[in-house]
C-alpha cells in the first residue's frame, strides 16, 4: 500500500465491511469523509477524533494537536483536550522528546486546551523514516450541544443539501506549503529569496480552523469538513460522497497563496491534493452572508461553488470539465 490515506476502495471493503456491531450511545461513527465519533449523553455530546503523524520532532507536537483539534471543531464541537502516544525509537534522546511534549503543551495552551494524557513508548521495532522523525497517534476530545449538533441525530449525516454554497476558509496547501518550505529549505532557497521562503515556514500561523468553526456555528453552517491529507480535491469528494450531493466547483475561485503556486510548480506537484490542515470546507443555504461573517472577524474565505443534486462532482475552469475521483495521495508524500 502507497504512503498516506487508504484508498476509498480499501477502506469500504475491509474497514467499514468489518464495522457491524452498534451502540444506541453512538450517533455518528465510521464512514466516508467522517474523522470523529460523536457519542450521546442526556445534555451534551461528546466528540473524539484521532489522528497519526509521522514527522520530524522539531514540529510534530504542534501539527498533530492542530489536525487533531480542527477535526473536533469541523463536527461543530467544542474541543476541550487531546491525548496522545508518542512512539520513540531507542535512539531518540530525552532532549527530543522533552522539545516534542513542550510543542503540545505550548500548542493547546494557545488555542485553550488540555493535554489530558500523554503516553510514551520506547520501541525497537519503531521505523521512522530516518534520524528525526518521530510517530505520534493524537486524540482530540470535545463537547457539543445537542441543539448544535451539525448531523442528523438518527442517521449521522451531514446536512448538506443541493443546491447549497460551498465555502473554503483561507487558503489551500498551507500545510503542504510550511512542511515542504521547512523540509527543503536549502533547495528552495537556491530558486527563491530568503524572505520568500521565510513566509512559507510562517504558515503554522494559520493551521488552527477554531476561530472560522465558531463563527461558522453561529451562522446557519450546513456541512462543515477539516481540509487535511488529500487537500481540497479529497476534501470535496469526502464530504460529497458522505452528504450523498454533486458537486460543480469553480478551480479558478478556489484560494490559494502564490507561495504554494511557485513551490509546487518547483517540485511539479498538484497544490490541490496537498497537505491543507487550516482550510473549513462548508456548505450554506447562504453562502454569501456566511462569508461576510467571517470577514468581520477577519477571516479569508470564499465561496467555490454549488452542491447539487446528479451524481456528478465537477471541477470546472473556464470551459474544461474534469470529474472527481476519491482521495489520493497527497502530493506531500511523493515529495517527501
Amino acid at each position: 500500500m502507497k504512503t498516506g490515506k487508504l484508498p476509498e476502495n480499501i477502506f469500504k471493503r475491509s474497514v467499514l465491511k468489518e464495522l457491524n456491531y452498534k451502540r444506541k450511545e453512538i450517533i455518528s461513527g465510521a464512514g466516508i469523509g467522517n474523522d470523529c465519533a460523536i457519542l450521546s449523553s442526556e445534555n451534551e455530546n461528546i466528540v473524539t477524533g484521532m489522528v497519526y503523524m509521522v514527522e520530524k520532532a522539531d514540529r510534530i507536537g504542534m501539527l498533530a494537536v492542530h489536525r487533531a483539534v480542527n477535526q473536533i471543531a469541523a463536527s461543530g464541537a467544542e474541543p476541550v483536550a487531546v491525548t496522545g502516544m508518542v512512539l520513540l525509537t531507542e535512539e531518540t534522546s530525552e532532549e527530543t522528546l522533552k522539545i516534542i511534549i513542550h510543542q503540545i503543551e505550548q500548542t493547546c495552551k494557545e488555542i485553550g486546551i488540555q493535554a489530558a494524557g500523554i503516553n510514551v513508548s520506547v520501541n525497537s521495532g519503531t521505523k521512522v523514516p530516518e534520524t528525526g522523525y518521530i510517530m505520534l497517534v493524537m486524540t482530540g476530545i470535545g463537547k457539543m450541544k445537542r441543539r448544535c449538533l451539525p448531523v442528523d441525530q438518527k442517521t449521522g449525516e451531514d446536512f448538506a443539501r443541493p443546491e447549497q454554497d460551498v465555502l473554503l476558509t483561507k487558503w489551500v496547501g498551507l500545510e503542504g506549503t510550511y512542511r515542504i518550505a521547512r523540509e527543503k529549505e536549502n533547495e528552495l532557497v537556491k530558486r527563491f529569496s530568503a524572505e520568500y521562503i521565510e513566509e512559507a515556514k510562517r504558515f503554522d500561523r494559520y493551521l488552527s480552523i477554531l476561530p472560522e468553526a465558531a463563527t461558522a456555528m453561529e451562522s446557519s453552517v450546513g456541512a462543515m469538513h477539516h481540509v487535511s491529507e488529500g487537500g481540497i480535491f479529497g476534501a470535496l469528494w469526502e464530504m460529497a460522497e458522505r452528504s450523498g450531493v454533486g458537486l460543480e466547483i469553480e478551480l479558478k475561485r478556489i484560494p490559494i497563496r502564490q507561495e504554494t503556486v511557485e513551490i509546487c510548480n518547483y517540485y511539479d506537484i498538484n497544490p490541490y491534493v496537498l497537505l491543507s490542515s487550516g482550510c473549513l470546507l462548508m456548505t450554506a443555504d447562504k453562502g454569501h452572508e456566511l462569508v461576510e461573517n467571517l470577514h468581520k472577524k477577519g477571516i479569508s474565505a470564499a465561496v467555490i461553488g454549488r452542491t447539487t443534486d446528479s451524481n456528478e462532482r465537477l471541477i470546472i475552469n473556464e470551459e474544461e470539465k474534469r470529474f472527481l475521483t476519491p482521495a489520493q495521495q497527497d502530493e506531500y508524500f511523493k515529495l517527501v
